[in-house]
Parts: structure tokens; sequence; C-alpha cells
């Protein structure tokens, strides 16, 4: 059994065995992450009823988004996910976040072909990704990405970023109107680890380290005559 959680958008956790949700739990606000997230893992794992006390492993293994997101929320899922990891001794994986929404995406016969795969980036950008649906689901071609929506492909797209700048992004012909809201969810993460972790899936596991993209818009003052400190770049998930 793999306990997913996500929070790149909003926030999610499920339980996952053998291709199945066991059960899930999703909020999309995104100031509640750290007040929620953890009682509602509890509240699932009860649910399901896997044990947890001293000396038993709730679940064979932990999988966390990775983003691409914003820095707070994206730290909270993460610093949960690698805390119960290490607390039950179990392994962590890490998943790109988009690749949650290009598996619904296809589940849902919402697209064919080439699409993108967007999500809000704030600051008038996107986060965003391009993907190709086959008879295996989705395979990632590039990315993820943030820029403006104006500079992306000219692919139809699903995702938050969509309803955010339709003057820029369209949805694809045989997709609901409600694909331009889709935030990457942990039960389309955990069947897609489910699946890599079984050899089904290729080059969807990746570290468990997260894809911000770009620098935090919260910075630590330059002390008078201190050298400025720079950050280092970020790695970016690679094209399997």
């Amino acid at each position: 059994m793999l306990l997913a959680l996500d929070t790149s958008a909003g926030a999610s956790a499920a339980l996952i065995r053998s291709g199945e949700v066991l059960a899930s739990w999703r909020t999309e606000q995104t100031n509640t992450h750290a007040e929620v997230l953890a009682p509602a893992v509890q509240s699932l794992l009860q649910e399901a009823g896997a044990q947890v006390t001293a000396g038993e492993m709730p679940v064979d293994g932990v999988v966390v988004g990775v983003g691409p997101g914003p820095f707070t929320g994206l730290r909270v899922g993460l610093a949960l996910a690698q805390s119960l990891a290490e607390g039950w001794g179990v392994p962590l994986h890490g998943v790109c976040s988009l690749d949650a929404v290009a598996l619904h995406a296809v589940q849902t016969n919402s697209v064919s072909g080439e699409f993108l795969v967007t999500t809000d980036a704030r600051r008038r950008e996107v986060y965003w990704a391009r993907y190709e649906s086959d008879d295996d689901g989705s395979r990632l071609i590039e990315g993820p990405f943030v820029g403006s929506a104006s500079e992306l492909p000219e692919l139809p797209a699903v995702g938050a970023g969509v309803s955010l700048y339709p003057e820029h992004l369209r949805l694809p012909d045989q997709a609901p109107r409600e694909a331009s809201g889709w935030i990457p969810q942990a039960a389309e993460l955990g069947l897609l680890a489910d699946g890599a972790l079984a050899g089904d899936l290729l080059g969807v596991l990746c570290e468990p380290r997260p894809l911000y993209l770009r620098e935090s818009d919260a910075q630590i003052p330059q002390q008078m005559g201190a050298p400025q400190q720079t950050r280092a770049p970020q790695q970016t998930r690679s094209t399997p």
C-alpha cells in the first residue's frame, strides 16, 4: 500500500494498493496545508484499517508530488512525506505533479495526440509541460517549465492555466469544461507510482526534491557591506 501526497496546488492525499484508490482526500485551499494535511493522512489510514502504532509500518512506501509549485505549499507536502517515510522506515518516491493531470486527462478520454498541462504559477505565468497520449497513457515530451501563457506551444491544453488565460490557451475539443480547472491530485500520483513500481511505467519516478523552477518571492535582505548570496539553481526533471 502506498500513501501519496501532493501540495503543489491545493492539498491532497490518497492510499493506493494494486492499482486501486482505497481512500482519498483533497482541498483546494492554498493557505491551510500545514494545518490540515497531517490530520487528513491519519483519517485516511484509519479509514483503510492501517495500524499506526510503534514498530508498525502502515504503508509500504510514500509518494510525493515534487511540483512544480509555489515554495510554501510545496515544502509542506515534501516535509511531511519525508518525515513519514523516515519515521516508518519505508521508501520515498517523487513524481512530477503535472503528470497527475496528464493521467487524468487520458483516463477521461479528454485528450488525443500532443497536449499541454498547465497550472497556476502566479506572477501572470503558468507551470506547464508537453505530453503525448498513447495506448499506455501519456508520455512526457518536454518540461516542466514556467512562463507566460502567450509563449506556450499552440497545442490544446488542460489544467487550471486554461481558465486563467483563455485568450491564450484552449481546451481539446473532446475535453469537458471542468478540464480548465484541473489541478494535480494525490490519487493519480499514487496510481502512477504504483504502476512504475510494478514495472508497467517508465520514467515516472524521480528524486523527492522540489521543482521550484524559479526564485522565491521572499528573499533575505542583503546586509550593508556583505556580499549578496545567490541560491543554487534548482534541477528540473529531464524528459524520459
